[in-house]
């Protein structure tokens, strides 16, 4: 719990204008998160400027460094560089409540705001899907892009009208196993 409370924001104490926060983001910090199954490691920073107005106040996360993380192909662990900016949006109101995934409400009153969970979620949302090591990209690049060159996908209620439409005898290659299938149901 203690070790939470260093990613709090005493936003109180700011005045309305622009203010700035830096957060290190470091082993320690993945090890805390509960169910954190994906990233056991990483050094990061996260810089966030608060932009406090008179009904809201606007909070801007540049995170960038690096994480740890594991090839889904292969099984080595790399590093992993990030940086990218998120924006939340806190509204002063008469309770505290999320209004939207962007968007929470807060009263005047409150102390402060951990940004803890959020920093940890905006981590999550920017890896990529495929967590490929850099050794194995081109490899994947190339393979993507036979797949791609090899088969044309065909829309066949255009592919007729545009045949009955047209007066040309071009043919688009087909996938050979789309081929056998209209044949087999050709004999139907």
């Amino acid at each position: 719990m203690k070790f939470w409370k260093t990613f709090d924001i005493e936003v109180i104490k700011f005045k309305e204008g622009l203010h700035e926060v830096v957060f290190q983001i470091e082993d320690a910090f993945f090890q805390q998160v509960e169910g954190n199954e994906l990233l056991k490691k990483g050094n990061l920073t996260a810089r966030v400027k608060i932009d406090k107005g008179a009904n809201l106040m606007e909070l801007t996360f540049h995170i960038f460094g690096k994480v740890e993380l594991t090839c889904d192909r292969s099984l080595e662990v790399f590093d992993h560089t990030l940086d990218f900016t998120e924006k939340m949006i806190y509204k002063f109101g008469s309770e505290v409540k999320e209004i939207d995934e962007s968007v929470m409400m807060i009263t005047r009153e409150t102390p402060t705001i951990n940004v803890a969970q959020l920093i940890y979620e905006y981590i999550l949302l920017a890896l990529p899907l495929k967590k490929i090591h850099p050794a194995y990209k081109n490899e994947l690049d190339e393979e993507d892009n036979e797949l791609e060159a090899g088969y044309v996908c065909v829309d066949r209620e255009a592919a007729e009208s545009s045949d009955e439409d047209s007066s040309d005898n071009t043919t688009t290659p087909v996938d050979p196993r789309w081929e056998q299938l209209g044949k087999l149901k050709n004999k139907e």
